[in-house]
């Protein structure tokens, strides 16, 4: 059974159509890439598959549940259980320690807080040093690696990430990359990826192609 299922899927801001797909599966293990260049609506679909905002019609499916039709409280539930985050602000709570951002996914999961899991985690990513730090003591590049552990804390099916390297050089690209996929790889997840980064294409075959408007969509080998 495919993880993600989509099916004519239609978003609208006012009048004007930002998200028009009329099918895509994602089987689970694949990681797949969402390109497409500014206002081709590559946000607002990571913003759906992750059950944050309801479409304007159309039907998303994931891991068996239908987003469209489930209260909020549900989707809130299924997506701190099932997605990890990682956005292009990485909005980490300054006010509590790095160990404590990773509690509060553990908590917000409804599951119990643990913390050799945190440590693990943190020590794979190699910033366990840095766990009783706050993130304004962080540098640039620990921060993103914190966000990606909080991410992935919980073991979820799928990785959501967006626009994870528009704002790092050639070198620091390619390391955030190798990141998300061993973290992807190692905790058993899917890792999908919204960019209109070119250098991200060679890494991921397989692609969900969005233009600007009129949109349209395909699927490309």
């Amino acid at each position: 059974m495919a993880l993600i299922t989509v099916a004519n899927l239609v978003h609208r801001y006012g009048a004007n159509a930002v998200l028009d797909l009329p099918s895509w599966q994602v089987e689970p293990g694949r990681h797949e890439l969402i390109l497409g260049p500014s206002g081709s609506g590559k946000s607002t679909l990571l913003a759906v598959l992750a059950g944050m905002l309801l479409p304007t019609g159309g039907t998303v499916t994931l891991k068996g549940a239908e987003l469209t039709s489930m209260p909020g409280a549900s989707r809130d539930r299924l997506r701190a259980r099932t997605v990890g985050l990682v956005m292009q602000r990485l909005h980490l709570i300054p006010a509590v320690t790095v160990r404590n951002n990773l509690r509060l996914a553990q908590t917000l999961a409804g599951l119990p807080v643990d913390d050799p899991r945190i440590d693990a985690v943190l020590a794979g990513l190699g910033v366990r040093d840095k766990a009783d730090s706050r993130p304004d003591k962080l540098s640039v590049g620990e921060a993103q690696r914190v966000a990606i552990a909080r991410a992935v804390v919980n073991r979820p099916a799928v990785i959501l990430a967006d626009e994870p390297t528009s704002a790092l050089d050639d070198t620091s690209c390619a390391a955030a990359l190798d990141l998300l996929a061993r973290q992807a790889e190692e905790n058993g997840a899917t890792l999908i990826i919204a960019t209109h980064d070119g250098r991200v294409k060679s890494r991921f075959p397989d692609r969900l192609e969005l233009s600007g408007p009129p949109l349209q969509s395909q699927v490309a080998a």
